[in-house]
């Protein structure tokens, strides 16, 4: 019969920082919550700079360089991130398909043994 590991088929353990760095930057970063955070810093980056036009002490001038230069900073910075998370996924991903490959095989090699067995009793009673 099969008999059911214990132990995980991916090991989450033993991480390194980067790795679990990376893993919840990409959590937060593709949620909802980070979406929104960065649509409102955005917004009011716009108004208060625009505000402060007319006033003639703005940082950043119409065409918003310094926020531009902060959004390119970020994907730059994000990107790489991302696919390394996405990359240890898809890792991730691999190592169970191989484990429920394997958990498979044990399966139908028990099945096939019932089966013989079935075929041998069927065989007695004839």
């Amino acid at each position: 019969m099969i008999k059911e590991e214990n132990k995980h088929p991916v090991n989450t353990k033993n991480l390194t920082f980067g790795q679990r760095a990376a893993d919840k930057l990409t959590s937060f970063a593709g949620s909802w919550t980070f979406i929104t955070m960065f649509f409102m810093v955005i917004l009011i980056w716009t108004v208060i700079n625009s505000y402060w036009i007319v006033f003639g002490r703005n940082w950043d001038p119409y065409p918003f360089i310094l926020l531009n230069l902060v959004l390119s900073c970020l994907a730059a910075i994000q990107a790489p991130i991302i696919l390394m998370s996405q990359n240890r996924e898809a890792q991730r991903d691999r190592i169970r398909s191989e484990y429920d490959y394997k958990v498979n095989r044990k399966a139908e090699k028990g099945i096939e043994e019932v089966k013989k067995q079935l075929n041998r009793i069927e065989k007695k009673i004839r």
